[in-house]
Formats: C-alpha cells, structure tokens, sequence
C-alpha cells in the first residue's frame, strides 16, 4: 500500500465533495491567543530545547473537536513536510536557491501530527522540526521566492509564498504565510491553499498550517489556538 500523505488526505476528500459542502465555517472570533508581539527578529540559535520533540507536541485530545487527530510515524512525518511547503522529497525547484530544506531523518529530527476536518475537506498539522538555522534566515529566503517552479515526478507546479503578519507569541521569534500549489494541469479540487503559522524556541521551529482544496477561508482561530499551544509545550520543554 503505497504512503497516505497530508496532502493526500485533504485532496482526495475535496474530489468527492459537492462545492457547497467545502466551505469553512470558522469558529467563533472571540476566541483569545496569549502571547506578545514578535519585537526582534531570531538571527541565532543558542539555546538547545532538551525534551524529544514527540513530547512536545500538542496531544490529540488539544485538538480542537473537529479536527480529530493522529501523531505520524517518521516516515509519514518527513513526506508531510514536503507537501507542506509544495516541494517534496527529490522535486527539483527553480530559482534553486528556494528549495527549502530536505527533511531531517532519524531519532528526534521531526514530529508531525495532523487533524482532519470532514466536514470541511481540510487539515490542520502541527510540525516540529530540529534546526540550526535562526528564523531570520527562512523569513529572508521567502521575501526572495514569492514564486518558485516545482517539478516532481513528471508534474508541474507554480508554488506561491505570501509572508502575512504573525499572532501575538511567546515564541523567539514568528512569522505568518499564505502558500498556493498550483498544477500545470487545472482542474476542480486540485489546487493546495494554505495559511500557516511558524515560530521558533531554541532549536525546535514550530508550524501550524491549515490546508484545504477547496480554496475555502483558512480556520486560523484553529490554527493560532494550535500555535499557542505547541508554543507553549515546547517552551516548557527546555
């Protein structure tokens, strides 16, 4: 059986959903996120987060209720990853200098778990990532490669990254996106939104990211409550 990917997940929902059935119905906007603004930038990393980062994860049960949720094994969590920032594991992306990191295997490299809405066809993934590199440096790679050409397994895609203003934080330093996997070839449910969230403590970058095929409103209530959350566990977990 061939590898069920977070991408896979949400795509093969949308396919079989009625239009009508794929809009979002964001939660209540009085929900409140703690934290403060980012006021620096994170240039470098000097503080090494001790706890194994499966630990860190915001459990299942702190999900909120629709969007019940399951901890990837490794292997699903490093091809999670690609589908996350729209170029997997061997794609080949041009400007080249935009290919984003290859995913870290091994013990306590990277910790993924995903919730999946239904009703909604869209997920909500918390990842946490070992790094060296500062936040600084993604930010700046970013405003480099709003667009960038991702060719993987015979397919095209255009992958746009738009850098959005991050939630109040307690983490070192945040920033927001919106992303967009568009195929060469169109058609209905194929195009990958997301809106994102990334942060980083010490070593241990933080993202939650909701996405969706249906080119529905992003539940960033979901997804900033999620942040906190992961924020905060890894935080404790030095």
């Amino acid at each position: 059986m061939g590898r069920v990917t977070v991408a896979d997940s949400a795509r093969k929902r949308a396919r079989f959903a009625m239009p009508a059935a794929c809009a979002v119905i964001l939660a209540g906007c009085g929900s409140t996120v703690t934290g403060h603004p980012v006021s620096a930038e994170q240039t470098s990393v000097t503080r090494h987060i001790g706890a194994a980062l499966a630990t860190l994860l915001p459990e299942p049960a702190q999900f909120p209720r629709r969007y019940p949720a399951v901890v990837l094994p490794p292997e699903a969590a490093a091809q999670a990853a690609g589908d996350l920032t729209g170029a997997g594991r061997g794609a080949q992306v041009q400007p080249a200098h935009c290919a984003p990191p290859e995913p870290k295997f091994g013990a306590d490299q990277r910790a993924v778990a995903v919730g999946t809405d239904d009703a909604a066809r869209a997920t909500v993934t918390v990842e946490l990532a070992r790094t060296r590199q500062p936040l600084a440096a993604l930010r700046s790679q970013l405003i480099q490669c709003r667009s960038m050409r991702v060719q993987q397994s015979g397919a095209g895609t255009t992958v746009t990254t738009e850098l959005l203003a991050a939630p109040e934080t307690d983490a070192e330093d945040a920033l927001g996106l919106r992303r967009t996997v568009l195929p060469d070839v169109a058609g209905a449910g194929l195009t990958q939104s997301m809106r994102a969230v990334t942060g980083q403590v010490g070593d241990v970058r933080i993202t939650v990211t909701y996405m969706s095929f249906s080119g529905s409103e992003a539940d960033m209530s979901a997804v900033n409550e999620l942040f906190a959350t992961a924020v905060r566990r890894v935080d404790k977990g030095a």
